[in-house]
């Protein structure tokens, strides 16, 4: 079954509401679905004779502020049966932005899902172990959020040593 094959598939197996949009870009399916219902979905994939999405091969997470809702999560799976691959891509708020583990139906999505928390905030629901895996533990804020500070230094060059040596923090002795 080809990945257009998957379109009439999913649709014809799954509620009316779970699946939003159907975007098909260069021969890649990218099925927007409910995000109350991505867990469903996921295991709909992984499942159903015919698609048999069986890995797990990414979640991406991506930051669109300043647009509504803020925050999209695309899963890639990938059926090593029938060698393709869908994209399901789900929209997230930035207010409190929550999304429903996938876990309990892929357990490769662990640390995929951490990361995701630790980088841009996102929480997961029903998440067996959801705490910082990159960042430290006392560390503020996520840092691939597009409104997160940058904090970097002037680089220092010949024509401007004096200006950036007077903002260095020197230890004090």
């Amino acid at each position: 079954m080809a990945e257009f094959e998957c379109i009439e598939e999913l649709q014809a197996g799954l509620p009316p509401d779970a699946i939003q949009n159907v975007e098909t870009f260069r021969g890649e399916v990218t099925f927007v679905v409910n995000p109350e219902q991505i867990v469903e979905v996921c295991r709909y994939c992984r499942d159903t004779k015919g698609l048999e999405f069986d890995f797990f091969s990414g979640l991406t997470g991506i930051d669109y502020y300043p647009s509504e809702p803020r925050f999209g999560l695309a899963y890639h799976l990938y059926s090593l049966i029938h060698n393709h691959s869908i994209r399901l891509k789900v929209y997230v708020s930035g207010d409190e932005p929550v999304a429903h583990s996938v876990v309990p139906v892929y357990t490769a999505a662990n640390w995929f899902e951490r990361e995701i928390f630790d980088l841009l905030g996102i929480t997961f629901t029903d998440h067996p172990d959801l705490r910082r895996i990159m960042m430290p533990d006392d560390w503020n804020g996520h840092p691939l959020r597009k409104d997160y500070p940058l904090g970097y230094e002037t680089v220092q060059f010949s024509f401007n040593r004096d200006e950036v040596t007077l903002h260095k923090p020197y230890a004090k002795e």
